[in-house]
Protein backbone atom coordinates (compact mmCIF):
# COMPACT_ATOMS: atom_id res chain seq x y z
CA UNK A 1 0.00 0.00 0.00
CA UNK A 2 1.29 3.41 -0.97
CA UNK A 3 0.89 6.45 1.31
CA UNK A 4 1.84 9.90 -0.01
CA UNK A 5 1.83 13.08 2.07
CA UNK A 6 2.13 16.33 0.14
CA UNK A 7 1.86 19.98 1.06
CA UNK A 8 0.42 22.93 -0.80
CA UNK A 9 1.56 26.38 0.37
CA UNK A 10 3.13 24.76 3.43
CA UNK A 11 6.36 22.94 4.20
CA UNK A 12 5.57 19.47 5.49
CA UNK A 13 7.91 18.49 8.30
CA UNK A 14 9.04 14.94 8.95
CA UNK A 15 6.97 14.91 12.14
CA UNK A 16 3.76 15.72 10.23
CA UNK A 17 4.60 13.19 7.50
CA UNK A 18 5.23 10.48 10.09
CA UNK A 19 2.05 11.33 12.04
CA UNK A 20 -0.16 11.39 8.92
CA UNK A 21 1.47 8.22 7.62
CA UNK A 22 0.95 6.38 10.90
CA UNK A 23 -2.70 7.41 11.13
CA UNK A 24 -3.39 6.63 7.46
CA UNK A 25 -1.59 3.29 7.81
CA UNK A 26 -4.31 2.11 10.21
CA UNK A 27 -7.09 2.44 7.62
CA UNK A 28 -6.52 -0.95 5.89
CA UNK A 29 -7.67 -2.61 9.15
CA UNK A 30 -11.18 -1.45 8.31
CA UNK A 31 -11.20 -2.41 4.62
CA UNK A 32 -8.58 -4.82 3.33
CA UNK A 33 -8.79 -3.70 -0.32
CA UNK A 34 -7.15 -0.31 0.24
CA UNK A 35 -4.46 0.25 -2.38
CA UNK A 36 -3.25 3.85 -1.93
CA UNK A 37 -3.76 6.80 0.39
CA UNK A 38 -3.05 10.39 -0.59
CA UNK A 39 -2.86 13.10 2.09
CA UNK A 40 -2.78 16.75 1.00
CA UNK A 41 -2.05 19.52 3.49
CA UNK A 42 -2.80 23.15 2.63
CA UNK A 43 -2.36 26.43 4.51
CA UNK A 44 -4.54 29.48 3.89
CA UNK A 45 -4.31 32.40 6.29
CA UNK A 46 -4.68 31.07 9.84
CA UNK A 47 -6.37 27.81 8.85
CA UNK A 48 -5.06 24.53 7.59
CA UNK A 49 -6.95 22.33 5.17
CA UNK A 50 -6.38 18.58 5.10
CA UNK A 51 -7.71 16.29 2.37
CA UNK A 52 -7.33 12.53 2.36
CA UNK A 53 -8.20 10.30 -0.59
CA UNK A 54 -8.26 6.53 -0.13
CA UNK A 55 -8.18 4.44 -3.30
CA UNK A 56 -9.43 0.88 -3.01
CA UNK A 57 -9.86 -2.01 -5.44
CA UNK A 58 -12.76 -1.81 -7.82
CA UNK A 59 -12.43 1.91 -8.57
CA UNK A 60 -13.66 2.85 -5.11
CA UNK A 61 -12.53 6.23 -3.81
CA UNK A 62 -13.17 7.50 -0.29
CA UNK A 63 -12.62 11.22 0.28
CA UNK A 64 -12.55 13.29 3.48
CA UNK A 65 -11.93 17.01 3.85
CA UNK A 66 -11.51 19.14 6.97
CA UNK A 67 -10.35 22.69 7.78
CA UNK A 68 -9.24 24.28 11.06
CA UNK A 69 -6.33 25.77 13.01
CA UNK A 70 -4.65 22.53 14.27
CA UNK A 71 -3.23 20.23 11.61
CA UNK A 72 -2.81 17.21 13.90
CA UNK A 73 -6.41 17.41 15.13
CA UNK A 74 -7.59 17.67 11.52
CA UNK A 75 -5.72 14.51 10.60
CA UNK A 76 -7.42 12.69 13.51
CA UNK A 77 -10.86 13.93 12.42
CA UNK A 78 -10.29 12.86 8.83
CA UNK A 79 -9.11 9.40 9.82
CA UNK A 80 -12.27 9.00 11.93
CA UNK A 81 -14.43 10.05 8.95
CA UNK A 82 -12.67 7.61 6.65
CA UNK A 83 -12.98 4.79 9.20
CA UNK A 84 -16.76 5.26 9.19
CA UNK A 85 -16.85 5.40 5.38
CA UNK A 86 -14.75 2.25 5.02
CA UNK A 87 -16.75 0.32 7.65
CA UNK A 88 -20.01 1.29 6.01
CA UNK A 89 -18.78 0.32 2.55
CA UNK A 90 -17.45 -2.99 3.81
CA UNK A 91 -20.75 -3.72 5.55
CA UNK A 92 -22.72 -3.00 2.39
CA UNK A 93 -20.28 -4.92 0.20
CA UNK A 94 -20.28 -8.01 2.45
CA UNK A 95 -24.07 -8.13 2.95
CA UNK A 96 -25.14 -7.30 -0.58
CA UNK A 97 -25.65 -10.91 -1.66
CA UNK A 98 -27.71 -11.89 1.36
CA UNK A 99 -30.15 -9.02 1.03
CA UNK A 100 -31.85 -10.50 -2.06
CA UNK A 101 -32.56 -13.77 -0.22
CA UNK A 102 -34.19 -11.90 2.66
CA UNK A 103 -36.37 -9.85 0.32
CA UNK A 104 -37.56 -13.00 -1.50
CA UNK A 105 -38.53 -14.67 1.78
CA UNK A 106 -40.36 -11.55 2.93
CA UNK A 107 -42.36 -11.30 -0.30
CA UNK A 108 -43.45 -14.96 -0.08
CA UNK A 109 -45.12 -14.51 3.29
Amino acid sequence: MQISVTGRHVNVTEEVKRYAGDKAGKLPRFYDRVQAIEVTLDHEGDNFTVDMIVTAAGKNHFIAHEAGPDMFALIDLIVDKLERQLKRHKERFRNRKHLAKRIDKFEET
